[in-house]
């Protein structure tokens, strides 16, 4: 069976690190929702501890777009999602925001978007002895992620099943790249 997460994540047969554990629970609850409405999933992550919980869901819309509005309605329609469900025990707060620019790097097709852009990597197994990279992505081939590492200046292939996190940094490049973006929101927060 196809797990919802992968079509949240693009497309259904894409692979995606979007949310583990409880997470991922939550995230297979809400993913047909999100879809629906014309979204697609980021990340989903619980923080805190229990009774001060955050249950984040970072969202976007297929151009990568994500407005204060946006936010607000998908809170509205996971909100009422999660109400139903009650997935976590007592008082959390869900937070519904964009990805951001220094954006978690999530799903197969985010290495052939923000190619050309600096990432941070890290690895669940070591890769040429190490599991910490940062460098320059230049996109896939199939699913390695290819990163021109800084240090020595090594082309990379690393395994996407082998990725535990990859994360855009913010530079000026990037920050001048998607100056053309609409405006987005950190968030859009409700109390449950």
């Amino acid at each position: 069976m196809q797990d919802p997460r992968d079509k949240a994540a693009g497309s259904p047969h894409e692979a995606a690190r979007t949310s583990e554990g409880k997470a991922a629970d939550i995230e297979r609850l809400i993913a047909p929702t999100v879809t629906d409405l014309g979204y697609e999933i980021v990340r989903v992550q619980i923080t805190g501890a229990t009774g001060r919980q955050t249950l984040q869901v970072m969202a976007e819309r297929p151009d990568g777009t994500m407005t204060i509005g946006d936010c607000a309605d998908l809170s509205a329609s996971i909100s009422a999602i999660l109400d139903v469900e009650d997935p976590i025990a007592g008082r959390y707060s869900l937070e519904v925001s964009s990805p951001g620019l220094d954006r978690p790097l999530t799903r197969l097709k985010d290495f052939e978007t923000w190619a050309g852009f600096e990432a941070r990597l890290e690895m669940t197994v070591p890769q040429g002895g190490r599991r910490r990279f940062r460098g320059s992505l230049r996109g896939l081939e199939g699913t390695e992620v290819l990163l021109q590492n800084f240090e020595d200046n090594k082309l990379y292939r690393l395994p996407f099943a082998h990725l535990g996190r990859g994360k855009l940094v913010l530079t000026d490049e990037l920050i001048a790249a998607t100056a053309h973006r609409r405006p987005s929101t950190d968030e859009s927060e409700t109390e449950i």
